[in-house]
């Protein structure tokens, strides 16, 4: 394997066969593997390098869309960006990364070949390492929760659950059960976070909306719940702002409890810390997150947290030719007059940090002295639902309308390509022109259950394996 470091000639470049490894997909996997395959493109194209991107899907999903997806504002496709679109000079790997061995310089991943052939994972060598698999879905130990508990981090998810919610009504509407009716208009949302807030949020003004075409089922009946174990909601948007999102909630009749956690979901009822019992098909797990596994199947230095012990100039702390940012990477905050502090693991901070990632790779390629990330945090927008939003910009205190208004200008900035900007602006005119669609494609969860049910006579209203369509292990999350 060639080790990048020398120079040829007259003309800055890594050497011969170069291979830069980006593992992740998310927002830095794909911002780092642009900019690289912008600045290297002559290098690329006489192949002295090689960019590959390790993914376990194949697209970006922007995260901070997917409440508006779940809310039927933006369809589903739109929310992701498709890696081999944009990244045209990378070569792109479809699969998860296992773990790595830095001191060799190789990755164990598993593709999607290596689980159909049967083998055993694949081992990938590297000159220079880009370590950013993100994070996932930071859960506890509570009886239930992962049975019927639904995440919020994919887009499969999303829509899963507005699938879900709209099925809810749908069993609501035609059910002679008070109890299944009543534990079928119940949602409780776990985590007072962006992703919880945001969902709820959006999702309880689909809803809303939903329940003039049904004609016994009002506003009135569905019963929200947001359950936050500390005692404020979005923390990143102030203490003012932050109450005023807890007041704006709870003049919509979603029941918002603060300093109360979730105690058991078993047999779907929502059990909480303060003794409040809800009969529920709906329990939305959005209390935060942690690294991704394989950062501890590594022999890089991690901190406390499990995240990449890392410098300003975003490499591994201690490491030659390891390099992190976003969720994965605990940054110092050069910006702070705290000691120790670190750079919070958000979306502002890891777009910005790609920047400065991909050309201190570039530098160090060349011989080039390296950049320090240095971002003084400019503030959080974050959408109640439609037209209404709490925003903390530079100081500035806003809500309501110019708050939403606010989060859609600046997230529509973020979405990379022209092409994803345009038409998620195209479907944002178009939602605001004609009526929302409440329509539910559960279906698409189980595509093959119809064909089953006609080649094996499996009787109807089961999908694939014979499982229950609306059985307590069907829907998203098993819910």
């Amino acid at each position: 394997m060639v080790k990048a470091a020398n120079f040829r000639g007259t003309t800055p470049g890594p050497s011969p066969g170069t291979r830069i490894l980006v593992i992740g997909g998310g927002y830095v996997g794909l911002y780092t593997a642009l900019r690289l395959q912008k600045k290297l493109k002559q290098e690329l194209e006489r192949g002295e390098a090689e960019i590959v991107v390790v993914a376990p899907d194949p697209y970006m999903t922007y995260q901070p869309f997917l409440p508006e997806a779940a809310a039927g504002s933006i369809s589903p496709r739109h929310v992701v960006v498709p890696l081999r679109l944009v990244l045209g000079r990378c070569r792109i790997l479809i699969g998860e990364a296992k773990a790595v061995d830095h001191a060799k310089r190789t990755a164990t991943v598993t593709t999607l070949a290596t689980a159909e052939e049967g083998t055993g994972p694949v081992q990938i060598a590297y000159d220079e390492l880009v370590l950013a698999p993100g994070s996932i879905s930071r859960t506890l130990p509570i009886p239930g929760l992962a049975d019927y508990g639904i995440g919020f981090k994919t887009v499969e998810e999303a829509i899963g659950l507005r699938n879900h919610v709209i099925e809810q009504m749908d069993i609501a509407s035609s059910t002679r059960d008070p109890a299944i009716r009543d534990a079928a208009l119940t949602f409780v949302f776990v985590g007072g976070g962006y992703a919880g807030v945001e969902a709820l949020g959006e999702l309880e003004n689909m809803a809303r909306y939903a329940t003039r075409y049904y004609h016994n089922v009002k506003p009135e009946d569905l019963k929200w719940i947001l359950v936050e174990a500390s005692n404020r909601i979005l923390p990143e948007v102030g203490e003012a702002m932050g109450k005023y999102a807890i007041r704006e909630l709870r003049a919509r009749n979603i029941d918002v409890r603060l300093e109360t956690r979730l105690d058991s979901c078993e047999d779907r009822v929502a059990v909480l810390s303060d003794g409040s019992r809800f009969p529920t098909r709906t329990v939305v797990w959005t209390a935060g997150v942690k690294p991704a596994p394989v950062l501890a199947a590594t022999d890089l230095p991690l901190n406390e947290h499990g995240r990449l012990n890392c410098t300003a100039r975003l490499s591994v702390a201690g490491v030659e030719h390891a390099w992190s940012a976003g969720d994965a990477a605990a940054v110092p905050d050069l910006t702070s007059d705290e000691p120790g502090k670190e750079c919070a693991p958000n979306a502002q901070h890891a777009v910005r940090q790609t920047t400065v990632l991909a050309e201190n790779i570039v530098a160090s390629l060349r011989g080039e002295p390296l950049k320090e990330y240095v971002h003084k945090y400019v503030g959080s927008v974050a959408s109640l639902g439609l037209h209404r939003g709490v925003a903390h910009i530079y100081g500035r205190k806003l809500k309501g309308y110019p708050a939403w208004l606010m989060h859609r200008a600046y997230h529509l900035s973020r979405v990379p390509t022209l092409n994803r900007k345009a038409r998620v602006l195209a479907e944002w005119t178009l939602s605001g022109l004609f009526k929302r669609e409440i329509v539910s494609l559960g279906s698409l969860e189980h595509p093959r259950a119809e064909f089953e049910l006609a080649a094996g006579g499996r009787r109807p209203g089961h999908g694939p394996h014979g499982a229950p369509k609306n059985g307590p292990h069907s829907g998203p999350g098993g819910t």
